[in-house]
């Protein structure tokens, strides 16, 4: 749906393989993905708990665009993406490092490393 719509994507399967894709550290993708300047969609509704992943996003500065919710279809992950297009291809040139949340907007106030404890609680 995403490639329909225009993006254009490389998939982690594409990236590192099809079985590796499945094994590959979250760490390793974030900052491969940094490095290579890449922005990133990824759906973790715990992402701002997983300290590990919160300081590669830091250290590697990756864009991150994360949907929040654990219970979508894939159709439904990709329909969020879409919806918030626009805003998400202007926010991919911004300088990282960040993860902003998309719901039914995307919001951008969700910098790792400033989290407080009441974002860290939505």
């Amino acid at each position: 749906m995403l490639r329909e719509a225009g993006w254009d994507l490389i998939t982690l399967a594409e990236h590192y393989g099809v079985h590796q894709d499945e094994t590959i550290e979250d760490t390793r993708w974030i900052e491969d993905s940094a490095k290579l300047g890449w922005a990133v969609l990824m759906k973790d509704k715990r992402i701002r708990y997983r300290q590990a992943e919160i300081d590669a996003v830091v250290e590697h500065h990756a864009r991150c665009f994360v949907s929040t919710r654990g219970d979508l279809t894939s159709a439904a992950y990709a329909a969020r993406f879409i919806t918030n297009q626009q805003t998400i291809f202007a926010a991919a040139d911004d300088p990282g490092p960040f993860i902003r949340a998309v719901h039914t907007t995307v919001w951008s106030g969700c910098i790792p490393h400033t989290l407080t404890a009441n974002e860290r609680s939505e």
